[in-house]
């Protein structure tokens, strides 16, 4: 069974396209296209279901016409207009580091290193909090992270400013600039 710890959110399926059974996919990571994964999951009334892909074509730069295999029908697919669609995040250790997309690390806990600890008895990181979205409305991309209080706080997702990611752990380490968290 997939669970959905173990997936994350790519795109949306959002029409049946033509009678050959092929589906409009619009994408916000072609990671699908950049590993050797053979299928996609899609959320079908609430469960996480993988379609193996027959084949695909891009129609632009986010959208594709993806056809499953044995759906060969636009009746057969339209139960999947307007699912959502998911990838295995195992397939993200595939790509080289400079590859992976910054909606893998939805799901992430974020912790600053705590530099003013004097023992060892004190905290090593300080939790930020979860990673809970990507903002990529403007050029440069924010995490948006959900702090232990329940606001929300924007950091910037740029590579200055993590120190370690801790797969295993679901753990994001970051060295901000001072005061950052307080704007």
């Amino acid at each position: 069974m997939i669970r959905k710890e173990d997936v994350y959110h790519i795109g949306r399926i959002t029409k049946a396209h033509a009678l050959k059974g092929e589906i409009n996919f619009q994408f916000t990571d072609d990671v699908w296209d950049r590993t050797e994964s053979d299928y996609l999951i899609c959320e079908v009334d609430g469960i996480l279901v993988p379609f193996f892909i027959e084949e695909y074509r891009f129609r632009s730069d986010t959208t594709a016409l993806v056809k499953f295999e044995d759906l060969d029908s636009a009746d057969a697919v339209q139960f999947l207009v307007n699912s959502d669609v998911y990838f295995e995040k195992k397939y993200q250790e595939e790509l080289n580091e400079d590859e992976v997309s910054l909606n893998y690390f939805i799901g992430f806990q974020m912790v600053e290193e705590n530099y003013q600890s004097s023992s060892e008895e004190e905290a090593k990181y300080s939790v930020i909090g979860e990673i809970v979205a990507i903002d990529d409305n403007t050029e440069n991309w924010l995490f948006v992270v959900e702090r232990p209080n329940g606001d929300e706080v924007l950091i910037p997702a740029h590579e200055e400013f993590i120190s370690e990611i801790k797969q295993d752990e679901k753990v994001m380490v970051m060295d901000l600039p001072l005061g950052l968290l307080e704007l």
